[in-house]
């Protein structure tokens, strides 16, 4: 959730860094774990996440590592990750309105005496879990995950390390691929979730698979992506990528190691970036186009002007070139590096 942040050890900050945790951890400690107290004390201001920005520009580069950094900069990456601690302090300890309330936010009810119980426990939780390896660098840092933790949302872990798991054929399979015998990387197919929580999969959801099962039999693409967490309704447990997995080898006899799973996107902006994700750590080559196969509807609404327009808002960018027009039911995309950037405004699937 905090890749840029968690890059800075506990008690080895330059001085202004140092000066700047130690005031928010006497602010914090001042509290007494008293919570509205707590969590205001634990947001961070601009001229904070200034400081933290300024830290991490000065840590050396880990030789074979991923940079934390976006493609955007320092400044804008450490913001990032801090805005969205800050969210999470608002939605789960104080009980504002998630961006989605009918899919995000805390189990029990705001303001209920259930959900007062809640946040208490969370904040034992992360007094426990202060001096833990990876968050001890602030208090807020335990706060936040520890507030995650106590509503049972573990949705941006649930599946890692995805490469060792259910990807492990699929990535060990595109090691030896040949690209340039394929038209397109892949197949995306988004979920549709279902609004019954019984249900496991949609009718529009078994369409897609239908049609992407149909296209990869005539070889155009290396790989089926399928991409959807357990989203709709907030109450299921079925996650779409999984259940989308299943159908395709059950019922259409897909290789099991053709079939990328993306079990984390909540939305159909998020669809396209996960996806993005999954191509670069297969190594597949990204100036190659990948096509997207849904029903018209969802294909209509990927390549319209109200999808352009919430890319950016929701995102921050547009997460790769939409089109052009292949049938009713398919679209070519084109992806962006700009997808990698790591955003836990939605807590769920950063």
């Amino acid at each position: 959730m905090f890749p840029a942040v968690a890059s800075l050890q506990a008690g080895r900050q330059p001085e202004r860094l140092a000066a700047v945790l130690d005031s928010r951890k006497k602010r914090i400690d001042a509290c007494q774990q008293a919570s509205k107290c707590l969590f205001l004390a634990a947001t961070w201001t601009d001229e904070e996440m200034d400081a933290v920005a300024n830290a991490v520009a000065a840590v050396p580069a880990s030789p074979g590592k991923r940079s934390p950094i976006a493609d955007d900069g320092v400044k804008a990456q450490v913001a990032r990750e801090l805005r969205g601690l800050n969210a999470v302090l608002q939605i789960y300890g104080f009980g504002n309105e998630a961006r989605y309330p009918m899919i995000d936010g805390p189990f029990e009810k705001p303001g209920s005496e259930a959900f007062k119980a809640l946040v208490a426990d969370a904040i034992w939780l992360a007094d426990a879990g202060k001096n833990d390896p990876g968050i001890s660098l602030d208090p807020s840092i335990s706060l936040a995950i520890a507030l995650i933790d106590a509503n049972e949302r573990p949705d941006a872990v649930l599946f890692e390390p995805l490469d060792k798991g259910l990807n492990a054929a699929p990535y060990a399979r595109a090691r030896s691929i040949d690209w340039k015998r394929y038209r397109y990387t892949a197949i995306i197919v988004p979920g549709v979730g279902p609004e019954n929580p019984a249900i496991a999969m949609s009718a529009r959801g078994k369409l897609h698979l239908k049609l992407a099962a149909s296209r990869f039999a005539d070889g155009t693409a290396a790989f089926i992506i399928v991409s959807g967490a357990a989203v709709h309704p907030k109450e299921s447990r079925f996650v779409e990528a999984v259940e989308m997995r299943k159908v395709l080898i059950e019922r259409f006899h897909v290789p099991a190691d053709r079939i990328v799973i993306e079990p984390y996107a909540r939305h159909t902006t998020t669809n396209l970036r996960n996806v993005t994700r999954q191509l670069v750590a297969m190594g597949a080559p990204i100036e190659q186009p990948t096509l997207i196969v849904a029903n018209v509807s969802q294909s209509r609404y990927i390549e319209s002007p109200e999808f352009a327009a919430r890319n950016p808002a929701e995102l921050g960018y547009q997460p790769g070139t939409v089109g052009p027009r292949i049938s009713p039911y398919e679209l070519e995309f084109r992806p962006s590096l700009r997808s990698l950037r790591v955003d836990p405004w939605d807590p769920l699937d950063p």
